[in-house]
């Protein structure tokens, strides 16, 4: 709210200055932190869609392959899921087993 001084019309009369709401409901006092909350809101559910596409790869490790073959085969199939089998990043999985 705030004052609003009084003016003269076209025709000459006078409207006397009175208090005066002239701020919306979204005023710019405001804007900035609207807008802040608007890119959390956005970097967060970015995040969280970038987490879920590795949410589908199983979660299995050496101790659950019985042969160091079958491992290697897993791992052939899809380095991006099974790339924990390969720990020293020289291609060969599990090469703790026999």
């Amino acid at each position: 709210m705030g004052y609003r001084r009084g003016y003269y019309r076209k025709d000459g009369t006078y409207v006397q200055g009175h208090f005066a709401n002239n701020r919306s409901k979204f005023s710019n006092k405001n804007n900035g932190c609207l807008l802040l909350i608007l890119i959390l809101i956005a970097f967060t559910s970015i995040i969280s869609c970038s987490d879920s596409s590795e949410s589908n790869c199983p979660t299995k490790n050496c101790d659950d392959f019985k042969s160091r073959a079958e491992a290697q085969s897993a791992f052939e199939n899809n380095k991006d899921c099974y790339k924990n089998l390969d720990a020293d990043g020289d291609g060969i999985a599990c090469e703790n087993l026999k």
